[in-house]
């Protein structure tokens, strides 16, 4: 029996798929793999979650089912990851938020930063304030400058308390002293025809998620560099405000307690699928670029993330809902 599973390894490792035997002598994988995407399907983490899970199934053999679980800024989605069993037959995709962001912030999470097993970043997901086509602001100066004039009555959007663009607008009002009223959307996707019949005045969203809408219209960057997709568009730092929020880091997560040859085997997955050209052209259309981590090295950013993400959240003061 244990000649005939390394042989079935072998086979699948010539057949250029992914393949490991756990310590229990079962293969991964030996059934249909579930990924969980946190957030609403049409998002721009969807649509990249998506081509990866497409490029990962191709390798590993056996079908990869997307599964949209939003919600609760996205803590629903990774609660149901951090309960599964450690097979590597559940897995989720997406932003690093609802574990370094939303303990802070959602009362009943039942899981912690060492709830997970890491398995790689893919992207960091750069967010902007944006107008729709219906907005009389040209510049994200005469948008300050209403707000400065007007307190607390400027409307933005933002994907759910505590995502990286929520916390990037609030950290930015902080530092001008000015005053926004945030509503907050069931992630990217939803904001999106809101912000184009203008029920808000701006949004605060993810460039993969604006990108493929030519009507919205970015102001400014939330990054240290100017974004190669708009290159015309200032950074907020360009404009004299200084934030302490980066980018949203995604990547490819699965449940604490991963066998290690499966892990190695989807770490493995995940640095050839960013080779393949499928997921190259969904990443350049929604204006993303690769940013690759290893499992190790995620944990560790995530984890540091965590600890200046309680501080900032603590200044904010914003509370447990």
């Amino acid at each position: 029996m244990m000649r005939w599973i390394g042989a079935a390894v072998l086979l699948a490792a010539a057949a250029g798929n992914v393949a490991a035997q756990t310590s229990s002598g079962q293969i991964w994988p030996s059934k249909q793999i579930e990924m969980i995407i946190a957030f609403p399907a049409g998002s721009g983490v969807d649509v990249i979650g998506r081509a990866m899970a497409a490029a990962i199934s191709q390798q590993a053999g056996q079908n990869v089912v997307v599964l949209n679980r939003d919600g609760a800024a996205g803590t629903l989605g990774f609660a149901t990851l951090a309960a599964a069993a450690p097979d590597g037959h559940m897995l989720a995709f997406g932003p690093t938020t609802p574990i370094a962001n939303a303990p802070y912030l959602v009362k009943g999470v039942r899981y912690n930063v060492e709830s997970f097993t890491y398995v790689c970043q893919v992207f960091e997901n750069v967010f902007a304030i944006a107008v729709g086509p219906k907005s009389k602001f040209t510049s994200a100066q005469e948008l300050f400058a209403a707000a400065k004039a007007n307190p607390g009555q400027l409307t933005y959007g933002h994907a759910g308390l505590g995502t990286i663009p929520h916390l990037s607008m609030e950290n930015t009002a902080e530092a001008l002293h000015y005053k926004f009223a945030a509503v907050p959307f069931r992630g990217d996707a939803p904001l999106v025809p809101a912000l184009l019949r203008g029920e808000v005045d701006f949004a605060a969203a993810g460039v993969s998620t604006i990108r493929p809408q030519p009507a919205i219209r970015p102001l400014a960057i939330f990054s240290e560099k100017r974004h190669p997709a708009y290159p015309d568009v200032p950074t907020v730092k360009e404009l004299g405000v200084t934030t302490s929020v980066p980018p949203g880091h995604n990547g490819l997560f699965a449940p604490h307690g991963l066998p290690a040859d499966v892990r190695n085997a989807l770490e493995g997955a995940c640095r050839t699928a960013l080779k393949q050209e499928s997921v190259a052209k969904v990443m350049a259309n929604t204006g993303q670029s690769i940013e690759y981590l290893n499992g190790a090295d995620f944990h560790a950013q995530t984890v540091a993330d965590y600890k200046s993400k309680g501080e900032l959240i603590k200044r904010l003061g914003l509370g447990a809902q």
